[in-house]
């Protein structure tokens, strides 16, 4: 009787869990379920068939949406794992080795308390060498990495005996300074003793295995680049002047984190390497003339192997700049040069484009350049050794000046240019927003593309080129050049311009007029002047 109504009440509390059970299933099923496609009366957007052909498009395009992201994601997981499984063996193999090391070392000092020792720490040391090894393979110093933007770059600092010149600048740090910082100041004396060393070694120990007629000093070292890529280490490049008046040593030596490393030890011969200058110009006489004389001074007195190359949008002035280029041309013997005319609206990209595809000479090294452009003859000889067929280009960043008329007073005290041309804070900055100025072999242009000659008038192309590059294999150098410099002109930003290029010509602007600290003089000039009568009243009493 007890087990009978045990039975029926447990009968009954199974059926109530059953019931249960499939009450809830139906209403998950009701609540989860999508609407069936029959059902539009809340699914599909009002409008009848158009109204469910725009359903079904945006549901086909979340699909490929969530296709694409789910690969992309598959791809990232499968890279990870690779990189992840790669490091591991790495490791373990290290690890290995030093346990082995160490275990023979053991043994070996069981049997003798001499030798095995020496061998646990040759192993151990051959171990070391080659991770430094790996990390030079997988550091950016032979051949250039891919990158998806111009914020991904790594710049260089260039530095010499006494100076190093940078582009982050801070509120403590200046566009150029002498090493305080005892790290910094350090590491530059130690590679430039461990350059002087490997340059003044004899022939059996060095790679060219050639005597040097030569001992060279600190007082041949030109100048130097640097940058460090923080997974892997710092790389120096070293110019020295070598033996003729167009020869140069230059070396290339790597910090791996650790002890440095000899990349590379080679002579560069300058003396057959001409550079083909490149200006396009539309008017702007006055400072075509400046320009001139800047070039007949550098490029035709101390380098004289350069070809300059003006290209000239219109028919206004082009006899003006015909007879400054005449002119010239009888003062120094100049007869490098080339006049084009181009009967179109002004382009600085189609300028260089067709400058540079005009060239008939064979692969030149072009240097791209405007008219309110002034260098000197060891940015020439910089732009050579940067730049390399095939490998490297060189996209050098210049210092732009500030306004003269507010750096020193007013325009009645401004000093000739020449003399102006210092790299100060308050002078001026390192224009590292500009792409336009750059030194590339003609191969290279050609291969790449060249310009987007769509684009007219101001700005973009450059950038555009700069980007190209940064999507090839060759090495782009991007470093400050103490011998390049933007000359101070009013900027004026045409009312045609596409909002994206106006944008840019007025951001160009306001950062070219002064520092930050003489701007904020100049905007609260009025609460100084009200201070200081303040001050004559108070003293007045």
């Amino acid at each position: 009787m007890l087990r009978r109504g045990l039975l029926a009440w447990v009968s009954r509390v199974v059926g109530i869990l059953v019931l249960l059970c499939c009450s809830l299933s139906l209403l998950y099923v009701m609540t989860c379920s999508p609407p069936h496609p029959d059902d539009t009366s809340h699914a599909l957007p009002s409008g009848g068939p158009a109204g469910v052909q725009s359903y079904q498009a945006l549901l086909t395009e979340r699909e490929e949406q969530h296709r694409l992201h789910i690969s992309s994601l598959k791809k990232q997981i499968a890279q990870l794992k690779e990189a992840l499984q790669e490091r591991s063996q790495q490791l373990k193999g290290v690890q290995e080795s030093l346990k082995k090391g160490l275990t023979e070392g053991q043994e070996a000092g069981a049997r003798s308390n001499g030798g095995g020792e020496g061998q646990g720490a040759k192993s151990q040391q051959t171990d070391i060498q080659e991770f430094l090894k790996s990390q030079l393979s997988k550091a950016e110093v032979s051949s250039g990495s891919r990158f998806p933007s111009e914020y991904a770059v790594v710049p260089f600092e260039s530095f010499t005996l006494h100076r190093v010149y940078q582009l982050e600048m801070g509120l403590t740090r200046h566009p150029e300074e002498k090493p305080v910082r005892r790290d910094k100041r350090d590491d530059l004396v130690e590679v430039l003793e461990l350059a002087l060393q490997n340059l003044n070694a004899p022939p059996s120990q060095q790679d060219g295995k050639t005597q040097n007629n030569k001992v060279y000093t600190p007082s041949d070292f030109m100048e130097g680049i640097t940058r460090t890529e923080k997974d892997k280490g710092t790389l120096y490049e070293l110019t020295f002047r070598g033996e003729g008046a167009h020869e140069f040593r230059r070396l290339v030596l790597f910090r791996p984190f650790g002890p440095l490393m000899k990349v590379k030890n080679e002579r560069v011969d300058t003396s057959n390497i001409p550079i083909n200058i490149i200006v396009p110009l539309s008017r702007r006489t006055d400072k075509f003339k400046q320009f001139m004389h800047n070039f007949r001074e550098v490029c035709v007195r101390q380098d004289g192997r350069v070809h300059l190359t003006v290209v000239y949008f219109g028919n206004d002035q082009i006899n003006e700049v015909r007879s400054i280029l005449e002119n010239t041309s009888r003062e120094v013997n100049l007869k490098n040069y080339t006049l084009l005319q181009l009967n179109e609206e002004f382009s600085r990209g189609r300028g260089l484009d067709f400058g540079a595809r005009a060239w008939k000479g064979g692969n030149v090294l072009l240097f791209f350049c405007d008219v309110d452009i002034y260098f000197t003859a060891d940015f020439l000889n910089t732009c050579r050794l940067n730049t390399q067929p095939g490998k490297k280009v060189f996209y050098p960043v210049l210092f732009s000046q500030y306004n003269p008329a507010l750096i020193y007073g007013s325009s009645e005290h401004v000093p000739p240019v020449e003399q102006q041309l210092v790299i100060k804070k308050d002078t001026g900055f390192w224009r590292d927003f500009g792409f336009g100025m750059t030194c590339q072999y003609r191969s290279d242009f050609i291969n790449i593309g060249g310009f987007d000659i769509d684009i007219k008038g101001w700005g973009g192309e450059d950038v555009h080129l700069y980007r190209k590059y940064l999507h090839s294999n060759l090495l782009v150098v991007r470093a400050p050049s103490r011998g390049l410099f933007h000359l101070w002109h009013e900027k004026q930003c045409a009312d045609e311009l596409p909002p994206d290029q106006y944008r840019m010509c007025m951001q160009s602007k306001a950062m070219n007029e002064a520092s930050h600290g003489q701007l904020g003089m100049l905007f609260f000039r009025h609460e100084i002047e009200a201070h200081l009568r303040k001050q004559n009243q108070q003293q007045n009493l």
